[in-house]
């Protein structure tokens, strides 16, 4: 059996500062405390004895930077980055004000996003090339841990592609959720949106 852990990047804003819309054409990278939530993972996982085969990430600075943090504390070298775990694009709402996404989009179309999957207009989004990606993941088979650094788009579509998808997709911060693929390939929702 497999354990995948879906992780969330650490913050890139300060508790102060108003939070913005950032997908893949904001690279930021992690702000103090998001920097202490990839510690706090890292120290998580080391804690757990897991044994992990591979870490991976998004290519933005801020996924790599949590899995570095949590490679160095779980003793693995990062295996890389992965396209497919890429943030999605939010198109005209791309580093906006949050209040401005909401205002232009509407309540209905960001709670179709957060529970749903659905883009709202004018965001780019392939879904169905990301859940085929994530599927072809699950398809791989072997034994052990893979730890999955990502944003909250692009994690949300590891629970649609196992057909796990029941209310909130969204990741929190710093961040997991925990999947098992049992021999035959099924997919088993462990926990989500947890923080250590």
């Amino acid at each position: 059996m497999r354990r995948l852990f879906i992780i969330r990047h650490g913050n890139t804003f300060a508790s102060s500062a108003e939070a913005r819309r950032v997908g893949a054409r904001t690279d930021i990278p992690l702000v103090e405390s998001g920097r202490m939530q990839a510690e706090q993972l890292g120290q998580w996982f080391a804690r757990e004895k897991l044994a992990v085969r591979r870490i991976l990430s998004s290519p933005l600075q801020r996924a790599r930077q949590t899995a570095e943090l949590i490679a160095a504390a779980v003793g693995v070298e990062c295996a890389g980055s992965c396209d497919w775990l890429g943030e999605i694009d939010h198109g005209p709402d791309e580093d906006q004000p949050e209040a401005a996404v909401l205002a232009r989009i509407g309540a209905d179309a960001l709670a179709r996003w957060d529970e749903q999957a659905i883009p709202p207009d004018g965001w780019i989004v392939d879904a169905e090339a990301r859940v085929q990606a994530w599927r072809a993941f699950f398809a791989e088979g072997g034994e052990g841990v893979d730890l999955l650094v990502t944003s909250n788009g692009a994690a949300r579509f590891a629970l649609v592609a196992s057909g796990l998808s029941r209310g909130a997709l969204k990741l929190r911060t710093g961040a997991f959720g925990e999947l098992a693929v049992d021999d035959d390939g099924r997919v088993s929702l462990i926990r989500w949106d947890v923080r250590p």
